[in-house]
């Protein structure tokens, strides 16, 4: 006996960020399974945005800011899929586990045939 745990003692989920496709992110927001979290700045968000998006900009991004949803996927999208990545991580470091971004951000929703809200 080496004292290792067992394979099974390992299994435990470790925080991880796991990009989904905008087909994906739709789905999950039409069902209600996802909260998506814009992390563009506020005029860009005034400008165009997904509707039911929150709007936390990666310039003040907080996770204590973020609305509380347990029972759904944190989904963050920006512009073009990076700025999402920089906030994701500032939520895995605050521990949060199982952090989404939408690949291609706000650009590839609207390829992809996406619904946005323009303008205010």
């Amino acid at each position: 006996m080496t004292g290792d745990p067992a394979p099974e003692d390992n299994q435990l989920a470790e925080p991880r960020i796991e990009m989904v496709d905008p087909h994906t992110a739709q789905r999950w927001i039409e069902r209600g399974e996802a909260m998506l979290v814009d992390v563009r700045e506020p005029q860009e968000f005034a400008m165009e945005h997904i509707a039911g998006a929150e709007s936390v900009p990666l310039s003040a991004f907080d996770p204590a800011r973020l609305p509380a949803a347990p029972d759904k996927r944190m989904l963050l999208m920006c512009a073009s899929g990076v700025r999402c990545g920089m906030a994701a991580l500032v939520l895995l470091r605050a521990g949060h586990t199982n952090v989404y971004r939408m690949a291609g951000g706000l650009m590839a929703w609207k390829s992809s045939g996406g619904a946005v809200v323009r303008g205010r």
